[in-house]
């Protein structure tokens, strides 16, 4: 067994600098558009990286996911492609500044960033019933989406910026990677380093959206629950406290 496995099933608990580190790359991950840097990733941070995506949580420990690692520059012109057609279509879906505001974002790093990741889900993994599955049964393509997470944090803690492109037909970006009919792509990703990571969400820092305060997303019991009793304002008292700590954090 490795010393890092012994280290793990001897130490359940993580040391203050190990929290404030995990803490650090979620809330400095940034979904990254163009900000790429030419500098090739090299295979071992890679693999690093992967192999978290690989250790995701999944239902039934079916491991869904498949991931197509794009370096091939007609490859990555071929998505690029049908990002185009699609964000051109996106753009009439918007009414009057919000059009001209979407018209005007960086939406993808397809070209620019040095490797590209699609991660799919294979639905008939591992049979037809599937521990966990088997009365939600959209919880194979949730267990990829974790993939996705794992590696967007192991990507931040590497020093790489990750940035989700989803402007696309399903049909188009298949074709584009060769995907069989029965694979679902569920997020393409565009990786490499930056030259540096916004400080906040550039959708949140173009005044798209703004970022929803916690207290109005928490629910006690039940949906419609009370907050006003004493653990409940208790709870809320204290996300409100964290998240303005985070908002004013020179991370």
């Amino acid at each position: 067994m490795s010393s890092v496995m012994q280290e793990v099933q001897q130490q359940p608990y993580f040391s203050d600098a190990e929290k404030d580190a995990v803490y650090r790359a979620i809330h400095t991950r940034r979904d990254v558009r163009g900000q790429f840097l030419p500098d090739p990733v090299p295979d071992d941070v890679l693999a690093r990286v992967l192999n978290a995506a690989h250790h995701a949580p999944s239902v039934g420990f079916m491991q869904p996911w498949d991931f197509v690692v794009v370096r091939s520059p007609e490859i990555k012109a071929r998505v690029r492609e049908a990002f185009d057609t699609a964000h051109t279509e996106a753009a009439l879906m918007f009414e009057g500044d919000k059009r001209e505001i979407y018209r005007g974002l960086k939406l993808e790093g397809i070209v620019e960033a040095p490797v590209n990741i699609c991660i799919t889900c294979d639905r008939e993994r591992n049979g037809p019933v599937v521990v966990g599955r088997t009365h939600i049964k959209a919880m194979d393509i949730y267990s990829s989406v974790c993939a996705v997470q794992n590696l967007w944090l192991a990507a931040r803690a590497e020093g790489l910026g990750v940035g989700w492109v989803s402007i696309f037909h399903q049909k188009a970006l298949r074709e584009a990677l060769d995907i069989p009919l029965d694979i679902i792509p569920v997020a393409y990703l565009c990786i490499g380093y930056v030259s540096h990571f916004y400080r906040k969400p550039e959708l949140e820092a173009a005044g798209w959206l703004a970022r929803q305060p916690i207290e109005s997303l928490l629910h006690f019991d039940r949906w419609q629950g009370p907050a006003d009793d004493d653990a409940a304002a208790t709870l809320v008292d204290a996300a409100r406290a964290t998240q303005a700590e985070i908002a004013d954090a020179k991370l």
